[in-house]
């Protein structure tokens, strides 16, 4: 219940991002998403 009241729902996807380079995460989001679709 606390989830859905905060909006969270079983197709949100987190993406949290730091100082790695721009292409290292464009591909391990590539990569990732290929896995799970």
């Amino acid at each position: 219940a606390a989830r859905q009241k905060a909006g969270i729902t079983d197709s949100l996807i987190r993406l949290s991002v730091g100082l790695e380079d721009a292409d290292d995460l464009i591909a391990d989001l590539d990569t990732a998403l290929r896995v799970c679709l």
